[in-house]
């Protein structure tokens, strides 16, 4: 057993179930607030609140998701069984009051800041709970731990009878990391690391540092990785962590300030690093580039050390993982490839979102003890799980606003006319069918284009998506020809972009000579593959597979993209511009379409080419990128 890893004691729970049970779960009142509703075990529906409010992150209670899931499933709130939070906020308050004791006097000027919002709401959730549903439900609540509904998020709808489990975040309650193991309808949590000793904070830590926002800007740090060398990791590993072989470490907190304080790190952590941390809108140095490099690489150590020990704890074959450091791909990635497992199951919305479908399956099966009947690909419907519109609805928009279009009733000629403008280099706002769960678009609320393009990856960042020059794209590929393009086994299946894995060595071109000694973003420069726009400059790629049972028309347009082009791939972003959350209805997809310099609107049905809209004109976002602070 690991000396750091505390051991759990295990809560049995069993209560009859009703012949038809609809269980809401809920996260809120942090950040990502979301609901996602259960009925008999078939998940319904789940969405965020940021995707109805327009508020990125929005961490308010989710009236409108709340309201979704119940109109999706024809109940009210009246008729449901159970209503499950994600965490237990009393356990949480305990650990709140217990660090800001423990570092008393400092602190205190956070500890003001922090009390009115517990006093007022969060102290008497199961009030403002009933209060929010509008007084319908009558019911009992259930809080799980915030651990046990990432472990049940990540468990319950894989395709897996028994496996390990692995929960990485931030922090929940008091774990920060907690192993287990599942079968069948039931999950029990072993292990656990406990605040403030956190992958996920200390990950943040560096975020704040490099200049990124906290809780939205980790995948940028990620992202950013590649362009430097991970030279500062013994400086991280002698000053800042003590990591164990099983995975389990302990921090120096005298180089953070995330316990008591208004910041994540201290001066003490400053001056380890070369000064004070960067400004949102300060340039970017190469040591910030090498900076992300080297706690990517620790983060990636440490991901490999613990999934080895769980898996010798577990001695089983499959691996589950959720919480916010599963979104971390790379890390991800070489858990697969490097780790003892054979199969990773990773919960499409892994942060605290997810949590909401979490508590709602774990009272189905764990607190109601009913069955679990096994899924393939998995009980996750590809995580289209959000809002859908229907034709009427689009077109009674598209007319008010005075759109022009082209309304399809042939599939097949639809995807056709979409490939043939990929392949002569349009980029392509694409919205179809129902919303994605999750941080990730999926093909159902994407940009696309042309991954061949030497080009596309500059244009989609400065003259689309109004974000960093830096940031690589994904490909979305035909599953059936994966393992053609990327070090993927035959048809292994990523459909929701939470791998990154090596492109072929067969499709890499050869680096121009005098090139090789560039850094930093001049690496950009460099066209490395065949698919130079989703090639990142260590030769990776996030990897999302697409089949024609879970994404309909999205196969079916790479599908003719393929018979165009003879390529299988093509670059899938979210549809969004920076700062704002993923579209979400036919009026936002036109929004953003109108106010950005996309070629292409497709909303299920319907196509509206830029050069056809009244009033449109190519934007020029300078003054926009040189005040948008980098969020």
């Amino acid at each position: 057993m690991s000396e750091r890893f505390s051991r759990r004691a295990r809560r049995t729970r069993n209560e009859p179930a009703n012949a038809m049970t609809s269980i809401l779960g809920i996260s809120a009142y942090y950040h990502d607030s979301a609901a996602a509703l259960v009925v008999d075990g078939r998940i319904v529906a789940a969405a965020q609140e940021e995707r109805f409010t327009r508020k990125k992150h929005d961490p308010e209670f989710p009236t409108n998701a709340v309201a979704y899931c119940l109109k999706t499933a024809g109940i009210t709130a009246e008729q449901l069984d159970y209503v499950g939070f994600y965490d237990k906020p009393l356990l949480k308050f305990d650990r709140l009051l217990e660090t800001y004791v423990a570092y008393a006097p400092a602190g205190f000027s956070s500890f003001l800041g922090a009390m009115p919002i517990w006093l007022r709401k969060k102290l008497h959730l199961p009030r403002v709970l009933r209060k929010e549903l509008g007084g319908a439900y009558k019911r009992r609540f259930v809080f799980p731990e915030h651990h046990e509904s990432h472990a049940a998020s990540a468990f319950f709808p894989s395709p897996f009878e028994e496996a390990a489990i692995m929960t990485l975040d931030g922090v929940g309650e008091w774990a920060t990391t907690t192993f287990g193991y599942g079968k069948g309808n039931q999950i029990t949590l072993t292990h656990e690391l406990r605040f403030p000793h956190s992958i996920g904070l200390l990950y943040s830590a560096f975020t704040y540092y490099c200049g990124f926002r906290v809780n939205s800007g980790e995948y940028k740090l990620m992202g950013l990785a590649p362009y430097g060398e991970p030279k500062y990791v013994d400086k991280i590993l002698d000053n800042l962590i003590d990591m164990k072989p099983d995975g389990s470490f302990r921090m120096d907190m005298s180089y953070f300030d995330y316990c008591a304080g208004l910041t994540m790190t201290s001066e003490k952590f400053d001056a380890l690093f070369f000064g004070p941390p960067r400004k949102a809108e300060g340039k970017l140095e190469q040591h910030h580039m090498d900076l992300a490099a080297s706690i990517q690489k620790v983060t990636e150590d440490i991901m490999l050390r613990a999934s080895r020990f769980v898996h010798a704890q577990t001695g089983s074959k499959n691996l589950c993982l959720a919480g916010g450091v599963a979104l971390n791909c790379v890390g991800n990635g070489r858990v697969l490839r490097e780790g003892p497992f054979e199969n990773i199951w990773i919960q499409p919305a892994a942060g605290d979102a997810g949590g909401a479908l979490g508590a709602a399956l774990l009272i189905w099966h764990q607190l109601l003890d009913n069955p679990r009947t096994l899924q393939v690909p998995d009980a996750q419907s590809g995580s289209l799980l959000g809002p859908n519109y229907g034709d009427a609805e689009s077109k009674a928009f598209f007319d008010s606003v005075g759109a022009v279009y082209k309304l399809y009733d042939d599939n097949d000629a639809l995807c056709k006319d979409v490939a043939e403008l990929l392949a002569t280099e349009n980029v392509v706002g694409w919205m179809n069918g129902r919303m994605e769960f999750g941080p990730r678009a999926l093909g159902s609320r994407s940009i696309i284009g042309d991954a061949r393009s030497t080009q596309m990856q500059s244009t989609m960042n400065l003259k689309i998506k109004f974000r960093e020059s830096f940031r690589p794209f994904a490909p979305s590929i035909l599953r059936e020809r994966v393992h053609d393009y990327f070090e993927m086994r035959p048809n292994e299946d990523s459909p929701y972009m939470l791998l990154v894995a090596p492109v072929l060595e067969s499709r890499r071109t050869e680096v121009p000579p005098g090139t090789e000694a560039l850094e930093g973003i001049e690496k950009l420069k460099v066209p490395r593959s065949e698919v130079p726009a989703i090639t990142h400059v260590d030769y990776s790629a996030r990897v999302q597979t697409v089949d024609d049972s879970r994404h309909g028309n999205y196969y079916r347009v790479i599908k003719a993209f393929e018979e165009r082009t003879g390529c299988p791939v093509i670059i899938n972003t979210s549809f969004n511009v920076r700062g704002e959350p993923i579209v979400m209805s036919p009026e936002h997809a036109y929004r953003c379409f109108m106010a950005t310099n996309i070629d292409v609107l497709v909303v299920d049905n319907f196509v509206l080419l830029k050069t056809e809209q009244p009033g449109a004109k190519e934007i020029d976002n300078t003054a926009y990128l040189a005040n948008f602070a980098l969020d």
